[in-house]
């Protein structure tokens, strides 16, 4: 059996790290080609003044455009290619750091997000889509970040819906890793550039990967609430520190290394209700990791601990929750067929999959979740 396991070569966070950030790029050289949003780059341009000057370094402005798509992806590599930048910043949100992953190619990449709110900042992959912002194309890379940087006075400064969102997203990590190790699936890890399958691109989960999944949720279930009250204040606690490390790294290892599954698939499938489209990526995996529970007939002290975590720091735990007040057979039908296409991480689950068993675990999950608001009064 062949297995497989990634990560960034280096990892680091603390409170006001990004001062630090010149130094990262003088091991690759003396300029960096800095991919972010014009909001984001405000957030922390006192920082950066102040590690640019330190380390005698300079920031190459992107003039970024906002959308990972293959034309912005070109400009940008000429861009880097005219300045000689010696390597690439990801600084911001997903589009910002999946662009920067595109631009990079796996070579010299630092990756900054300023919000805790997905695990994707230490993965080898990217999301692409058109100038107009619709899906295109999924994109690996021989290699995971250079390094993931995280200030985390930058986080707590952030709205708290954001690290709770990363939360949800978090939240999903074991149970995926889990029924991917039981169903002996293959996982993201195993993918080499520009390979999607085939046999060097198969290969399973390490115990490494499942044990950190484990540890992801066990932090969650630890901190959680403390880390939302931290952010709630603007201040960094421990914590707070390690419900980062736990949505960002811990999340990000044990999703890429350990597989995703049912939770994500229903989360794919939740975008064709337009209900859905106002709320976060991680918010709508809280509710997916449900439905993924009463899918597998999970044990019901487990699916209550999962929707005591939930309501505890403010996640999805039924429909109403993501923005659908209503929902026909149908359109769960609709749902569930998009989660189910041969592609779909959802057959990573140890058992068959059918579109009327997945449309009715999502049924069945928003009714737990609706009864247990009931139960409290709310």
């Amino acid at each position: 059996m062949r297995r497989a396991f990634i990560s960034p070569t280096k990892y680091v966070q603390g409170e006001n790290e990004l001062l630090n950030l010149g130094y990262f790029v003088r091991t690759f050289g003396e300029s960096a080609l800095l991919i972010a949003h014009p909001d984001d780059v405000a957030r922390v341009k006192d920082k950066l003044a102040a590690t640019s000057d330190k380390y005698q370094i300079k920031f190459i402005e992107s003039g970024f455009h906002g959308e990972c798509s293959r034309q912005e992806v070109e400009r940008l590599q000429a861009l880097a290619k005219e300045h000689q930048c010696a390597c690439t910043i990801g600084l911001g949100g997903g589009k910002a750091i999946d662009t920067a992953k595109c631009v990079a190619e796996g070579h010299a990449l630092i990756i900054v997000p300023t919000i805790a709110a997905t695990d994707a900042p230490t993965s080898h992959s990217a999301v692409l889509y058109t100038p107009e912002g619709a899906f295109d194309d999924y994109a690996y890379f021989k290699q995971s970040p250079s390094v993931v940087m995280i200030d985390t006075t930058v986080i707590a400064n952030a709205p708290t819906r954001f690290l709770v969102a990363g939360m949800g997203d978090a939240l999903s990590t074991y149970f995926e890793a889990r029924a991917t190790a039981r169903s002996f699936s293959n996982v993201n890890a195993g993918l080499p550039c520009g390979v999607r399958e085939g046999a060097c691109g198969d290969a399973k989960g390490t115990k490494t990967a499942l044990a950190l999944a484990k540890l992801c949720y066990e932090t969650l279930l630890e901190d959680g609430v403390k880390a939302k009250l931290s952010c709630d204040q603007n201040v960094v606690t421990t914590a707070l520190e390690n419900i980062v490390e736990t949505n960002i790294l811990l999340s990000g290892l044990g999703f890429e290394s350990g597989g995703l599954a049912a939770a994500h698939a229903i989360h794919n499938g939740l975008t064709v209700l337009e209900g859905t489209h106002h709320y976060y990526h991680g918010e709508k995996v809280a509710f997916s990791t449900l439905a993924q529970l009463v899918l597998e007939n999970a044990d019901q002290s487990e699916i209550d601990e999962v929707l005591g975590f939930c309501a505890s720091v403010g996640l999805p735990i039924c429909l109403a929750d993501i923005g659908v007040d209503a929902v026909t057979q149908q359109e769960l039908l609709q749902v569930a067929e998009k989660a189910c296409i041969a592609e779909e991480s959802i057959h990573s689950m140890p058992f068959p999959i059918t579109v009327e068993a997945v449309a009715a675990a999502i049924r069945v999950a928003d009714q737990i979740g609706c009864e247990y608001r009931r139960n409290r009064g709310e």
